[in-house]
């Protein structure tokens, strides 16, 4: 096919975004071998949010990872595994929702959850792997007042530290409006670590915000996440466009060195290791769903001490003929990418269907289709196909492979309007 390429490439977008007590200290430094002495600060847990299989668990240890973070009971296995790689857990102790049609009044429910909680953590408080007990996971998402459900988090923390005094409790946050975090400065007293959920630019404003919010409680990163979906900028028919790899692979070198020197900040989970559907199977997830490793999950270990000898390809820009394309007409698309080793790429194009069961909280949503389009023409940087016949949103995703089998993604938002 011609090498001509009738579409701009456009270069990587990414905006410029620009006391514990004694105890609890040496508590927090389990997760590491240097013990902390009474002057020296205590080491940040670095690691990340993990929901995959042993082998994705022992790629991170691999990686350099320290301290992994899990979201449910349902992820206990991880514990046994844990120990033997050498990682710690801050485990997940799932609190249901009340957009989910559960009430905080419910006493039924109510004790019900208390008496698995109760059990669960009873059963594994005394686990070497264990760190720290994460309760609930953003259950205030979609109440007009978040109170009534950190109330019930800070309860269930009282509980648990009851059951475990020795080690600390973590409640988990979106990170939304600064009215927000004030309401947190005098709440949940049972509760030892405030866990955000980070994404983008909020990174670079953090202790800031936490100075204006009154808010001196010990801070844990507990999703750094970068662009996220909601935060993106659309095409007009309002599709979200997604950063690459390398704009993600950027945005964690700087998020992460910048929260190294916040002495508020007591650990940083990266989100997330392992593939996830979310709007994009690749908008969140730092593997591939072959479990493959990315330009994040390099720059991470590199953060981490463990920069890999063996890295992923880089893409410098992608670039598409035109947004909106006629049922069946020629659409040209290409990727400039380059080899870390200036071996041989080969890219993976596909088109899929724009999802449409989008949910709250990153809650399970279902994969849209892949869509068979007519192929002319595709090599490692150019494609071109017969745009689909029904009239609809769909992206195009670029998966560009060195000769390690590493990756490096994107994707391109297009519309077909019948004419």
């Amino acid at each position: 096919m011609s090498s001509t390429r009738n579409f701009p490439l456009q270069p990587a977008r990414f905006p410029s975004f620009r006391r514990l007590g004694a105890g609890l200290a040496v508590l927090l430094s389990l997760a590491f071998a240097a013990p902390v002495s009474a002057e020296a600060p205590t080491p940040q847990w670095q690691g990340a949010a993990f929901e995959g299989d042993r082998a994705a668990l022992e790629q991170l240890a691999k990686a350099g990872a320290k301290v992994i973070r899990v979201y449910r009971e349902s992820d206990v296995w991880v514990l046994d595994d844990a120990q033997r790689l050498g990682l710690k857990v801050v485990m997940g102790l799932w609190v249901a929702h009340p957009r989910h049609g559960v009430r905080l009044d419910d006493d039924l429910a109510r004790k019900a959850q208390d008496d698995a909680i109760r059990q669960f953590v009873t059963r594994y408080r005394k686990h070497p792997a264990l760190l720290a007990w994460g309760v609930g996971n953003e259950v205030e998402t979609g109440e007009a007042d978040p109170l009534p459900a950190w109330r019930e988090i800070d309860r269930v923390a009282a509980m648990v530290k009851a059951l475990d005094p020795g080690r600390p409790t973590m409640m988990v946050v979106a990170d939304t409006s600064l009215d927000r975090l004030r309401l947190l400065a005098n709440c949940c007293a049972h509760v030892d670590l405030l866990g955000i959920n980070l994404y983008a630019g909020a990174v670079f404003d953090l202790a800031q915000r936490l100075r204006s919010a009154g808010i001196s409680k010990p801070v844990v990163v507990s999703e750094l996440g970068p662009l996220g979906q909601w935060q993106a900028g659309r095409k007009p028919w309002g599709a979200p466009v997604e950063l690459t790899s390398r704009e993600k692979a950027v945005f964690y070198r700087d998020a992460l060195a910048a929260l190294r020197a916040e002495p508020q900040v007591r650990g940083v989970f990266s989100f997330l290791w392992g593939a996830k559907q979310e709007q994009t199977e690749t908008w969140h997830g730092l593997l591939l769903a072959d479990g493959s490793l990315t330009e994040m999950t390099d720059a991470l270990a590199e953060a981490w001490g463990r920069p890999p000898t063996a890295r992923a390809p880089t893409i410098l820009g992608i670039g598409i003929a035109a947004d909106v394309f006629a049922p069946g007409e020629v659409v040209s698309a290409g990727v400039d990418a380059r080899s870390a080793d200036k071996g041989p790429l080969r890219t993976e194009w596909k088109v899929l269907a724009e999802a449409t069961d989008l949910r709250l909280g990153g809650d399970n949503e279902a994969a849209p289709r892949r869509v068979d389009v007519p192929l002319l023409a595709a090599d490692a940087g150019h494609v071109r196909f017969h745009a689909p016949k029904q009239p609809g949103a769909y992206r195009l995703f670029i998966t560009v492979r060195g000769a390690s089998g590493k990756a490096a993604t994107a994707n391109l938002p297009f519309l077909v309007r019948a004419p």
